[in-house]
Formats: structure tokens, C-alpha cells, sequence
């Protein structure tokens, strides 16, 4: 008697610590969203979670200590990922990051990975405990076909519940509604986790049978990638992706010199030039990344496609490294913040990079670097790794644009852009374009240097340049007046500028009015001339067919049969 006494009460002394550590964990997890509805979304799905635990395995204690436990662990792990990787906690992190590099990020943190040893080893004693000694609610149901019914019609419930508010029409609907780079950097860490799990699965467009895709591709499958008997004649290969840089020339406000800067000008090294369709506004740098190794537009796959450096890079098979490691080069990436932001540094791997220089890895004061100290780091870079005898394609990152472009008051930029030059725009449109012309003079002469090194040798060289995409001049930019021809104006918001160089005669490269970025790739290997794997060459025909549209290739039959024929038959994407 005085057992099942001792027993109960301390089934009950553990029942009312299990509340109170379950208002703890809700206290320091739902109720840290900035947001009612997102809190209370937290909540809902707490309780859901603690509720199928509760009746699949028949113990209340229980089930509120590991509930809770899992939504305060993942509102930890969050915080802790954002804080030292600068990367918000995704679904995909369980997937590819604790797979591939979690023991290797934790060894730099010793006392995160001491932390992690600790926990792994205390609580699941003390969940053990607190299953044996647990009140079994259902205990007192009888029949034992009866009680398993409540428990799965039970158990059943809760997750119903839990999925329907999971989805974007469910009870939480409005916050399924926020744009992408809310997702990935406002402090609604829980809130934004759930969220993209609905997003996190790529969807292939709509393809054509087999049958067209053999007659409309099959002539370019013939496969002439294999390494030459000599890689040193192969040229060196230099990319620069310009953050958010366009060519402001073309903006009818934009009225003085500054406007016409010489890296958007032909010269006599230039083999083609002009306006890139990116396919992001104001951000999205990591899906301008994706198009530019992989010769695909994120768009695509559908809203897993903004999600580029999680989803899809890990299931590419092909792409311009990996076709250029192929052939003898070396590949290096030169990044301007931390790598394990977006997960750059897994990503740059499944694309095809030998090596990763971060910012820190560079000495470089990360989000603080202008265009020259960028290319001269990378110049650094290059004579470490140059081998006689191998080519190098170096991939080089730059942040001299990234917003916000009306920080300062127009008479604390430098001059002459502090004394109001552009009295035909608004004041705040005045002040984000002075800003952004500030800095363009200064990735002007970073990329004059850039070229003095790469292009004034003798060592052929490949370089080129483009905008990831327009800044958004905090949203002003849309309504800025612009002079551009009829066709490209449906596009205006998409489109910035590429140059492509090089210090040797080559054939004549294709001219559009307007070349998708995803073509880029192709584009390059035409300039250095190398040669094309079957992906490369039916991309290089798709550019021809489609005059350099992607997307929007007005011969949707044929776009349907190259989807076939690169995700069917070639298997580029998996």
C-alpha cells in the first residue's frame, strides 16, 4: 500500500515538473517568434507533436518533456547555426550538413561539441526515467482492443492536426505568404523552418515523350570533353559575379559621366557583351550562383529553387566545374563572407570546386570588402595554386554593391556625389543611385586591376564579369524611368550586364539582344574554346535555337523536349 502511495506521488511530482518544463520550452521556443500568429502557430504545432507522442506511446510525462524538448532544441539549434555559421536552420541542414560537415563544423567550437556529447548523454537517462515511472492514461481502459483504438484514433488526430497546419491553406495560412529573404533572415527561426519545408522539394518542368527529345537532341550527345593529351593549352578561366551591378547608363535620370563606367564598355579584348536576364530581384545571389555553374534557371524547379545552395546543389551530376575539372582545371571559389553562409561552402563542393576560400580564410573583414581587395586576395589565390602545366578556373565573388544603398545622408558621400547630381530624380531615388555610382567608380578601377592581371600576359585567359541581379534601392528602383528597347522591357527588372574577355583571337560568339544568364557556361567554354560534354553541347544548341532565351523560348515544344532530353536521358539532375 505505502508503494503504490510512494509511486503515485511521484507520478504526480513528475507530471507537474513535466508541465513546468514544458512551459519553459514554449516560453524560450514559441513564445520568442516576433509574431502573435507565428507564435501561436509554434504553439499549435507543439502541442500537436506532444499529443501524437502522448498517445503512441500511452504517457503524458513523457511526451511533454520530449515534445518540448524538441521544439526548445530546435529553437537552440537555430539560434546557435545563425550565430555561428550565419545561416538560418533549414530542413535540409539534417539532410546534407550533419551528413557531410557537422563533425568538422563542431570541432572549431569545442564548447558546442562538449555541449552536444553532454546532452546526448543526460537526456535520454532522463527520458528513460521519466518513461518508467510515467502515468499511463489510458492505462485504466480495459478492453485492450479498446485502448489500442484510442491510442491510434488518438495518435491519428494529431497529426491530421499537425499537417493541416502545416499547410499553406491551413489555419496559419498568412505566414506561408512572406517572401524568401524574410525566410532566411528575420528572427522568426521556428516559424521559418516549418515554413520551408513546403518548399524544400524541386518540381521538374513539363517535358516532352522520349521520342521528341531523341529527335530534337540526340545529333548533339556526341561527347568531346575527354581530358586533351596537352590541358596547359588550355586557357585560364576567371569569373566575377558583381553584386547587384547593372549598367546605369540606360536609367534616363542617370545624366552625368559617372553613368558610363569603362567595365561596361567593349575594348579590344571583349568577345561579347551586353544584357543578362537574371532571375531574381533585389537578392537571391545563391540562385544567380546556381545559373552560372549549372547552366539552368533556379525557376524551374519550382519554390525549392530559391533554396538553390540546399536542394539543388547536392543533386546536380554535371555542371561547369565539374566539366572543367574534367578536362585538367583546377577549380577555385574566392567568397566574400563567411563560407557557411547559405550553406556556400557544401554547395561550392556538389558544384564542382577543388578548393573554398572564405573571407576569413583570406584575412578579409567579412561583409567589409571592397572590389579591389577581392581581386587582389584572388590574385594572391591564384599564384598559390598556378601549376605549370594546369589550367585554373577561379570563381571570384564580389560585395562592393550589396545593399542597402541609403545608409548615409547624400552629404556624407564622397565626392562629387555628395552635391545632389541628379536633380531629375526623386530625392531618395537621387540618393540610392549617387550611392551606387559612388561605388561603382571604385569597382570600375578593382576591375581595371583585375584585368591588368589576368588579361595583360601572356598566359591565355578567359575573363568574364556579370551582375547577380539589380539591387532594389529599398524598392524605389521599380519606378526609376529607364530608356530600353520595346522587347526588353517586360524584363527590365531582371536584367543587369555580362562581359566576356579574352587576351586571344577566338571565333566570333553569338550576339542577342538579351542572354539568359543561365547560358553563361556556354558562352565561356565557346570563348576559351573547349570542348563540350552532351549537357554543354545540347545547352550551346538550346542557346542558338532559343536566341539566347531560356524560359521564355518562344518554341515551347522544343523547350519541353530539352527538359527531356537533359533530365531524362542525360540525368544532369537527380
Amino acid at each position: 500500500m505505502n508503494r503504490n502511495v510512494y509511486r503515485r506521488s511521484l507520478q504526480a511530482l513528475i507530471l507537474l515538473l513535466a508541465i513546468g518544463y514544458f512551459f519553459f520550452c514554449v516560453w524560450n521556443s514559441a513564445w520568442l517568434e516576433p509574431q502573435p500568429l507565428e507564435q501561436n502557430y509554434i504553439l499549435a504545432l507543439t502541442v500537436c507533436v506532444v499529443g501524437v507522442i502522448a498517445f503512441a506511446c500511452g504517457r503524458l510525462s513523457f511526451a511533454l518533456v520530449l515534445g518540448g524538448t524538441l521544439f526548445f532544441g530546435l529553437k537552440f539549434i537555430s539560434v546557435m547555426k545563425l550565430r555561428y555559421l550565419e545561416s538560418p536552420l533549414m530542413p535540409a541542414d539534417f539532410i546534407y550538413f550533419v551528413r557531410d560537415s557537422l563533425l568538422e563544423t563542431l570541432k572549431q567550437y569545442p564548447h558546442l561539441l562538449g555541449l552536444l556529447v553532454a546532452v546526448c548523454l543526460v537526456v535520454p537517462l532522463l527520458l528513460w526515467l521519466i518513461w518508467r515511472f510515467d502515468i499511463r492514461f489510458l492505462s485504466r481502459v480495459r478492453h485492450g482492443w479498446l485502448q489500442a483504438g484510442l491510442r491510434v484514433a488518438g495518435t491519428a488526430a494529431c497529426a491530421l492536426a499537425m499537417w493541416w497546419c502545416l499547410q499553406p491553406t491551413g489555419p496559419f495560412s498568412p505566414i506561408y505568404d512572406v517572401g524568401l529573404w524574410n525566410k532566411l533572415s528575420d528572427n522568426a527561426h521556428l516559424t521559418n523552418f516549418f515554413v520551408s519545408i513546403h518548399d524544400m522539394s524541386p518540381e521538374l518542368p513539363a517535358m516532352s515523350n522520349a521520342m521528341a527529345a531523341e529527335h530534337n537532341w540526340a545529333a548533339t550527345a556526341k561527347d568531346t570533353s575527354a581530358p586533351a593529351d596537352a590541358p596547359s593549352q588550355h586557357p585560364d578561366i576567371v569569373q566575377v559575379l558583381e553584386e547587384s551591378t547593372f549598367d546605369p547608363s540606360n536609367f534616363t535620370g542617370c545624366t552625368i559621366p559617372q553613368c558610363h563606367v569603362r567595365m561596361f564598355q567593349p575594348d579590344q579584348y571583349t568577345r561579347a557583351h551586353g544584357p543578362l536576364r537574371t532571375h531574381t530581384f533585389g537578392g537571391g545571389t545563391w540562385v544567380s550562383e546556381f545559373s552560372v555553374f549549372s547552366g539552368m534557371p533556379q525557376d524551374i524547379f519550382g519554390p525549392a529553387g530559391m533554396y538553390a545552395p540546399f536542394v539543388l546543389a547536392p543533386r546536380l551530376r554535371d555542371s561547369l566545374p565539374l566539366l572543367l575539372k574534367r578536362l585538367g582545371y583546377q577549380t577555385i571559389a574566392v567568397y566574400p563572407v563567411d563560407g557557411n553562409f547559405l550553406n556556400a561552402r557544401n554547395a561550392y563542393k556538389a558544384y564542382g570546386f577543388d578548393k573554398f576560400y572564405d573571407a576569413r580564410d583570406l584575412g578579409l573583414k567579412v561583409w567589409h570588402t571592397s572590389d579591389a581587395q577581392m581581386f587582389a586576395a584572388a590574385k594572391k589565390v591564384y599564384d598559390e595554386n598556378k601549376k605549370p602545366g594546369q589550367p585554373i578556373f577561379m570563381m571570384i565573388l564580389t560585395l562592393e554593391q550589396h545593399g542597402p544603398h541609403d545608409t548615409k545622408p547624400l552629404k556624407e558621400l564622397p565626392a562629387p556625389f555628395n552635391q545632389g547630381l541628379l536633380p531629375n530624380l526623386s530625392a531618395d531615388q537621387e540618393l540610392n543611385l549617387s550611392a551606387y555610382l559612388s561605388r561603382l567608380q571604385d569597382s570600375d578601377k578593382g576591375m581595371d586591376q583585375l584585368e591588368q592581371d589576368f588579361l595583360h600576359r601572356p598566359q591565355p585567359t578567359v575573363l568574364m564579369h556579370f551582375g547577380d541581379h539589380q539591387p532594389s534601392f529599398s524598392g524605389l528602383i521599380r519606378d526609376m524611368p529607364r530608356t530600353l528597347p520595346p522587347a526588353l522591357e517586360p524584363y527590365k527588372n531582371t536584367l543587369t550586364y555580362f562581359m566576356l574577355k579574352s587576351n586571344f583571337d577566338g571565333p566570333a560568339l553569338p550576339d542577342y539582344p538579351m542572354l539568359d544568364i543561365a547560358y553563361l557556361p556556354a558562352m565561356v567554354l565557346q570563348a576559351a574554346g573547349l570542348p563540350e560534354d552532351p549537357y554543354f553541347s545540347a545547352l550551346s544548341s538550346m542557346e542558338t535555337r532559343c536566341k539566347g532565351l531560356y524560359e521564355d523560348c518562344p518554341d515551347k515544344p522544343l523547350l519541353k523536349s530539352y527538359y527531356a532530353w537533359t533530365f531524362e536521358q542525360l540525368h544532369v539532375f537527380q
